[in-house]
């Protein structure tokens, strides 16, 4: 799940609130998203039922690409309009697994990796750092870009994925054409984060301090399945999945590099682990919150029990054409895997914007 803190002090007056910190107060209160939704002028829509979920992709690739060889599915036609699709935690790939055939219809190029330290996905040297934090991961999709000769691409995501989609509008936004971010506008900041947030926010945070002590490190090793689990019950408390899908995605956290890259990222952004000096360029600037210019649709679901900002805390980051969507028929934080139909035309719609 994520949520970054941001770069402005929270007071008691909304219109001045941005970004995630002070969001995860509002979003503890029930309405909260459905109130900045109507605010903020967007649009609202209610899920459409996925009949027949799907349980496989229609074909499963690996490539060398930068630090990695990545594992990823692939569907639509070779010579399609490039999208690429990214995870969140805990999550993986099967997020999209109903998405992707949707956008391959369509005439698209589906990319959908493994995120580093999920499913197939491997790094290529042993002592290379499990390394979590925010510039890494949105520099494996570059390469990963490279390696696929792909030169633009829509980009879209949730969670973690969200936040490597808004890097990436950010820093190359000659690679990104469009993107679809849920929850908007997740880039962070370690400085910013060493804020203290009021109580009812941190506690929505238990898990990232849990991971912050060696128990924590060693629970989440021992109980990977259970502890991923409750994450999905907690944060999408409407969505009735079942074992078996459970299963298909609990799969990729067998991954050796899980466990290490999982707690990085979350000691990392509390300023309780070191990042690699390779970033520091990059994650200097993403520290100053850059604008996003690329056209952009971000997404909400009306039932989301992850800690997320209010959508009019972050809109005025998007300075390209915009537009924000709120999801509802109580889809919570893994909206695609929850409402596929409507991700799918989140990303058709702003690669015509």
């Amino acid at each position: 799940m994520d949520a970054f803190k941001t770069p402005e002090k929270i007071d008691h007056h909304r219109r001045h609130l941005f970004g995630i910190a002070a969001a995860t107060v509002a979003a503890a209160q029930l309405g909260a998203i459905g109130i900045a939704q109507a605010q903020g002028g967007g649009t609202e829509t209610t899920a459409s039922p996925t009949p027949r979920p799907r349980t496989s992709f229609s074909s499963m690739k690996q490539i060398d690409a930068g630090l990695l060889n990545v594992g990823y599915a692939e569907d639509g036609p070779a010579d399609g309009a490039p999208v690429i699709l990214l995870h969140g935690w805990p999550y993986d790939i099967y997020s999209y697994v109903d998405v992707a055939p949707l956008l391959a219809e369509a005439g698209h190029r589906v990319i959908v990796p493994y995120l580093r330290g999920y499913g197939t996905t491997r790094f290529l040297s042993d002592v290379t750092p499990r390394n979590g934090q925010q510039a890494a991961l949105a520099s494996d999709i570059i390469a990963l870009m490279n390696a696929l000769d792909i030169q633009k691409a829509v980009v879209a995501g949730y969670d973690w994925g969200a936040r490597t989609a808004n890097i990436i509008a950010a820093l190359w936004p000659e690679r990104c054409k469009a993107m679809v971010s849920v929850s908007g506008y997740l880039i962070g900041s370690q400085e910013v984060n060493r804020k203290p947030l009021p109580p009812k926010a941190e506690l929505q945070w238990w898990y990232q301090y849990y991971f912050a002590t060696e128990r924590g490190r060693a629970g989440y090793e021992k109980y990977t399945r259970d502890f991923a689990r409750l994450i999905w019950e907690l944060a999408s408390p409407k969505w009735a999945f079942d074992d078996a899908a459970f299963e298909r995605s609990a799969a990729a956290f067998d991954n050796p590099d899980h466990v290490a890259i999982s707690i990085h990222n979350y000691r990392w952004r509390l300023g309780l682990a070191a990042g690699e000096p390779r970033y520091d360029a990059l994650e200097k600037k993403l520290a100053g919150f850059p604008e996003i210019g690329v056209p952009t649709v971000t997404m909400e679901g009306d039932a989301n029990g992850a800690p997320h900002p209010n959508p009019a805390t972050y809109a005025k980051k998007f300075s390209g054409k915009y537009e924000h969507r709120l999801i509802s028929g109580g889809i919570g934080h893994n909206l695609p895997q929850e409402a596929p139909q409507a991700f799918a035309q989140a990303v058709m719609d702003v690669d015509k914007f």
